[in-house]
């Protein structure tokens, strides 16, 4: 396995033509990559920043079969699939070959690990782990008891602030200050009708749970938001309970949500409502300053 084993683009078109049918394959472990290329497709190349995203695939020694993708959409770190240690090394060499920056790497937990090793070892560059997840799928949904008061309903253009000044909250909690603009998330998510918000008997919104839409078969129930001053009410679990059922019933095979594995209290509402563990993921930062402080938000 060699650098050159690595091919990267920056078209979108390219990269799904000889990654699509690799990525669908395996849906659940694929759902970052899947859902970030359709946000791409949908939105623009500039959803997730100014910077062109770089997009990868691991192809096989003249077979053309691929064994792995790579995503990587500026400020966020790389995502990668599942690698072994050999084609972490080429991954690393080839990044720094091309001059390419990254600010750091995320994957499941040991692809992660070997790559943030690989990185050291070829730039000098520390990283370090700023968040420890695990990937759910829902599997019985069980709505928790005893439910709050009030409904849940579809946000709409008259709840745009709101989602704005929500997103932007959420961000700055799980350290993603600098990524999405809040006011292109809430079009975007307006537009497919991806956030439902939990609202008191009065008609006051007091949590969010949002959705990504679905492509190859699964969706990813994200990000899932109550402000500081209204958790431990139940309001989030309600929430999230509303998006998975509505999610099943438009007949969606896979459900998914990912976790922050330091925040016990998320872990345990998600597995109440049926969500079960498929895999643990790492985000690592390259040159960060140290492990980031989590009230549990999830990956946006």
């Amino acid at each position: 396995m060699s650098p050159e084993n690595w091919y990267l683009t920056e078209d979108l078109d390219d990269f799904l033509a000889r990654a699509g049918d690799f990525l669908s394959a395996q849906p659940a472990l694929h759902t970052v990559l899947l859902t970030t290329t359709d946000a791409l497709r949908r939105r623009g190349r500039d959803f997730y920043g100014p910077e062109d995203p770089v997009f990868g695939v691991l192809e096989g020694n003249g077979d053309g079969r691929v064994r792995a993708a790579l995503l990587h959409t500026p400020p966020f770190p790389a995502h990668v699939t599942a690698l072994t240690p050999v084609a972490a090394d080429a991954l690393a060499d080839r990044l720094a070959e091309l001059d390419h920056t990254v600010s750091g790497i995320s994957g499941p937990r040991e692809t992660a690990e070997a790559v943030a090793a690989a990185w050291r070892r070829r730039t000098g560059v520390t990283g370090t782990v700023r968040q420890q997840q695990r990937l759910y799928r829902l599997a019985e949904l069980t709505v928790p008891e005893p439910r709050p008061e009030g409904r849940a309903r579809i946000a709409d253009d008259g709840d745009r602030a709101l989602l704005e000044r929500w997103y932007g909250e959420f961000a700055q909690a799980v350290g993603n200050g600098a990524g999405r603009d809040p006011a292109a998330w809430a079009d975007a998510r307006i537009a497919h009708g991806g956030v439902t918000l939990w609202e008191t008997p009065d008609g006051t919104p007091v949590s969010l749970a949002g959705v990504t839409p679905e492509t190859a078969g699964q969706v990813r129930v994200a990000p899932v938001y109550t402000p500081a001053g209204l958790r431990g009410r139940g309001y989030a679990g309600a929430a999230t309970a509303e998006v998975s059922r509505a999610a099943r019933a438009a007949g969606t095979a896979e459900i998914l949500l990912f976790t922050d594995l330091a925040n016990p209290t998320s872990n345990a509402l998600y597995q109440l409502i049926g969500y079960r563990p498929v895999a643990d993921f790492a985000v690592w930062r390259f040159g960060a300053d140290g492990p980031k402080k989590t009230d549990g938000g999830k990956r946006p």
